[in-house]
């Protein structure tokens, strides 16, 4: 659903998402020099790419302590040093989530344009510095799940399939809906460690099952959760009639006090949950507004972490 004024942005084309890979540069990013790929001058808490194991070699100076191969040094009675590798890549997962409630917001964009936007700024990002991008796609009519694919090639392929996803023709099925348990769930089983995993909603339903899908998830992947939200959703009116429209037609919400109290109670829990997620699983937060400029929150929120 979406209260719609007369400058909100309800649609997905393709052309505009290609050209935000214009904006990856203005990320800032200086990949030498860190252990991830989204941050700027500074150690990342990010995992980053993958390191491989080459080589075993006569310690140098200069060489880390902690890279000594202490059982060779003993053997050899000579100091020794592991050699890594950087692994050249690695997959970057987009889990974009295109079920009912992300089509609403009251200004700027619905979270399903804006969650699309973000998704294609940090795909660009990724396939700049050498990553595979993959994506799952879920909404109420389908689950579409893309192999991770290197180059320009796999972005277009994903964001060609964000385009015409079933999802914008405004068909809905209450009945079919997935729930964020199975969305998680799902997720759980990402064959190739060592993935960068963003998840794009705005986690409607999110529960303790939903938690521990995720939990288990960091324990072998670097995961982004982008949460998309509009300003109503923490600020509910407790009164007024407003003009909303559910992706097929128009109608009127009429709002009360009891509405206000739920609907802000859910969307706290929800706050909650993201932020102990945060904090004890190694997971990373972002929050985007709905009348944010997505490319300047994507900059400053990712520097952040």
């Amino acid at each position: 659903m979406s209260m719609v004024s007369s400058s909100m942005i309800t649609s997905l084309e393709l052309p505009p998402l290609i050209a935000l890979q214009q904006q990856v540069s203005a990320l800032g990013v200086r990949r030498k020099h860190i252990r991830s790929p989204l941050n700027g001058g500074h150690l990342s808490r990010l995992r980053g790419r993958g390191m491989e194991f080459e080589e075993v070699r006569a310690y140098q100076a200069g060489d880390e302590l902690s890279s000594i191969d202490w059982k060779v040094t003993a053997r050899t009675g000579k100091a020794h040093t592991k050699i890594f590798r950087e692994e050249r890549e690695r997959p970057v997962l987009m889990c974009l989530d295109y079920r009912k409630a992300m089509f609403f917001a009251t200004q700027g964009a619905l979270k399903s344009v804006v969650a699309s936007k973000a998704a294609a700024l940090l795909a660009w990002h990724g396939v700049a510095h050498g990553d595979r991008l993959g994506a799952y796609l879920f909404s109420d009519e389908e689950h579409q799940e893309i192999r991770p694919t290197r180059g320009r090639k796999g972005v277009l392929k994903f964001l060609h399939a964000c385009c015409q996803a079933k999802a914008w023709q405004g068909q809905y099925e209450a009945s079919r809906s997935p729930s964020l348990q199975a969305i998680t769930q799902r997720l759980r089983y990402i064959r190739q460690t060592g993935s960068l995993i963003y998840i794009l909603s705005d986690f409607r339903g999110l529960d303790n099952v939903s938690v521990g899908h995720l939990a288990v998830l960091a324990r072998h992947h670097d995961v982004v959760l982008v949460h998309i939200h509009d300003v109503i959703e923490a600020n509910f009116p407790a009164s007024g009639a407003f003009p909303v429209f559910d992706g097929k037609q128009y109608f009127t919400c009429y709002a009360d006090a009891a509405m206000q109290q739920a609907l802000q109670a859910q969307y706290q829990q929800r706050i909650e949950s993201l932020e102990q997620l945060q904090k004890q699983y190694r997971i990373h937060l972002i929050h985007l507004q709905t009348h944010e400029d997505v490319a300047q929150s994507i900059r400053e929120r990712l520097w952040a972490i």
